[in-house]
C-alpha cells in the first residue's frame, strides 16, 4: 500500500501529458529527432515515477514483511524488479 503516492502520482501524469504530445508530434509528422527527444524524457520521468512507487515500497511492505515473517517473498520481489533495471 503506497503511503505517499502523491508524488508518483503527479510523475505520472506528467508522464501521461509528454506522451499525448509525443503521439500528437508523430502523427503531425514533426522531426524524429525532437521526437525522439521527448520520448526519452516520457522515459525519464516514468524511471523517476517508478523509483518513488519502489522506495514507498521498501519502506512499507517491506519493513512489514519483516513483522509478520513474509519477508523472503518481499525480498525476491525486490531481486526480480532489480533484475529488471539490469
Amino acid at each position: 500500500m503506497l503511503k505517499d503516492n502523491k508524488a508518483a502520482i503527479d510523475l505520472l501524469k506528467t508522464a501521461k501529458g509528454q506522451l499525448d504530445a509525443v503521439i500528437r508530434m508523430t502523427e503531425d509528422d514533426r522531426y524524429c529527432v525532437d521526437i525522439a527527444t521527448q520520448i526519452s524524457a516520457v522515459s525519464a520521468i516514468l524511471k523517476k515515477a517508478n523509483l518513488s512507487i519502489l522506495k514507498n515500497h521498501l519502506e512499507t511492505c517491506v519493513v512489514e514483511s519483516f513483522v509478520d515473517g513474509t519477508q523472503d517473498e518481499k525480498i525476491s520481489e525486490i531481486i526480480q524488479i532489480i533484475g529488471k533495471y539490469t
